[in-house]
């Protein structure tokens, strides 16, 4: 399928008046996502929110055959959840560790999600085992391999970090956390929207994400994927109304993934990161990636003939976020003066993946992030005010 980017940015009006290499952090929003979002407050302002959700049910129902068709896997392996980092959190708290298990984990994994695994690990008594990387930077399989011991119950890593272009070998991952029967958490929270996921092939038991990344929905919102025979070992941290029901003296969980959602939702974000999916899925998926991982390429290469600028991205595979340093101004100053030109990028570091190499050299590094969406011209205007 080829893209008609005419119609991506028409589709994305406010695209001409900001230059957005901020699609790692939020991701424009195309019209049918804010128009759906939009209906639907106006709806539950003019009929009342219950009435407003009744009658957008198909849309809600939709919410998850969407994800579904985009992860390749099924319904009701899908539950809507309010952002990426609770939605690892639910998952990660339901697993059957107990004291004395390993865990293995990656440098590269976001820092939100190391939080809570050492809180996992004080509270339960767990061992947090670090798994070396390649001269890429990427996990090293071999290493993965020689980490599992007779405790090791779960890999747990992040498919493409928030602060490096790198993407790590979730498939290959997968097949080694099969082949030992370790649980395999993914987090896709930078990768759904601008890599092609399949949940099936990867082989991991739960992939958690958000909605306003590279899949450009509507801000609190995000998904989890739990597949369906891990359900059974797994005891959610938490239970209302509608994840599970009364039996005579206890309770139950309802079947599939929902039993993670909560009654009390977003209503307009979820029909909003819907039509976010759907509209990717009309784009095309490979076509998306493709555009994504192109314009990666020349603005990694532009920046890369600039005097005094460190690209940082490391790995093979690498995806659309790009992150460098400047000799001789900090990345807020950076950020800030492109901010005042018109042009959104982010600042990462330590904050955001504490583990990282990087950091041993620089502080702070400039992330610009871009999306199908995006020019070649806009590349070329970027390197120029920067």
């Amino acid at each position: 399928m080829t893209l008609d980017i005419t119609r991506l940015r028409r589709d994305t009006p406010h695209c001409d008046q900001t230059l957005h290499f901020n699609n790692a952090g939020a991701g424009l929003m195309p019209n049918a996502v804010a128009d759906a979002v939009l209906a639907h407050l106006d709806l539950e302002r003019r009929i009342g929110a219950y009435e407003a959700e009744a009658a957008a049910a198909p849309a809600l129902s939709d919410f998850y055959d969407a994800f579904a068709e985009l992860l390749h896997c099924d319904r009701d392996e899908i539950a809507w959840v309010e952002n990426a980092t609770r939605a690892w959190d639910l998952a990660v708290h339901a697993l059957p560790l107990s004291q004395g298990d390993h865990i293995l984990v990656h440098e590269s994994d976001y820092a939100s999600n190391h939080l809570a695994l050492l809180q996992l690990a004080q509270q339960r008594g767990l061992v947090l085992d670090p798994v070396g990387s390649t001269d890429d930077g990427t996990v090293d399989i071999e290493a993965l391999e020689r980490a599992i011991g007779p405790r090791t119950r779960a890999v747990m890593m992040t498919h493409s970090p928030t602060h490096d272009g790198m993407i790590n070998p979730a498939e290959a991952i997968g097949a080694v956390a099969r082949r030992h029967g370790l649980w395999y958490v993914l987090d896709g929270c930078q990768s759904v929207g601008q890599l092609s996921v399949n949940v099936r092939q990867i082989g991991c038991h739960i992939y958690s994400g958000s909605g306003r990344k590279f899949l450009r929905g509507p801000r609190g919102t995000g998904f989890l994927y739990v597949e369906r025979a891990a359900l059974a070992q797994m005891n959610p941290p938490f239970i209302d109304l509608h994840s599970g029901h009364h039996t005579d003296g206890g309770y139950a969980f309802i079947d599939g993934a929902r039993r993670f959602e909560c009654w009390e939702s977003y209503v307009a974000g979820r029909i909003g990161e819907a039509a976010a999916v759907r509209y990717l899925l009309d784009c095309g998926v490979d076509a998306v990636t493709s555009r994504i991982a192109t314009l990666a390429v020349q603005l990694r290469e532009a920046l890369a003939s600039v005097s005094g600028v460190t690209v940082l991205d490391r790995g093979i595979q690498r995806g659309g976020i790009v992150t460098f340093a400047m000799d001789k101004e900090p990345a807020q100053a950076t950020l800030l003066r492109l901010r005042a030109l018109g042009v959104n990028t982010s600042v990462t570091g330590p904050v955001a993946a504490p583990n990282a190499p990087q950091w041993r050299k620089h502080s702070a590094a400039v992330r610009a992030s871009v999306h199908a969406y995006n020019t070649d011209e806009e590349i070329e205007r970027f390197i120029r005010l920067l």
